[in-house]
């Protein structure tokens, strides 16, 4: 008994794979973006309030992302990551 594939090699299925494997780097990109910002605080020394902590992790744009890291290089104090955008 034969089984039929074709599903597998059709575009909707083509498809919906690229977009869950763009979906998932985009997630991961954004997760290693925050855990970033994060660790240059740690390694700074700079303390990290739990309300900046949370508006950090919960970003999901890694461009803002971006921002805040390089940001977070030079800031004095952790609010400071977002003045400016």
């Amino acid at each position: 008994m034969a089984v039929d594939l074709s599903f597998y090699k059709s575009f909707i299925f083509e498809e919906a794979r690229d977009q869950g494997r763009d979906q998932g780097r985009n997630q991961g990109e954004v997760r290693r973006g925050a855990q970033d910002i994060l660790d240059v605080f740690e390694v700074r020394g700079i303390n990290v309030p739990e309300a900046v902590r949370e508006r950090i992790i919960s970003c999901d744009d890694p461009e803002v992302l971006r921002q805040w890291h390089r940001r977070a290089v030079v800031v004095g104090v952790a609010e400071d990551v977002f003045v400016g955008g």
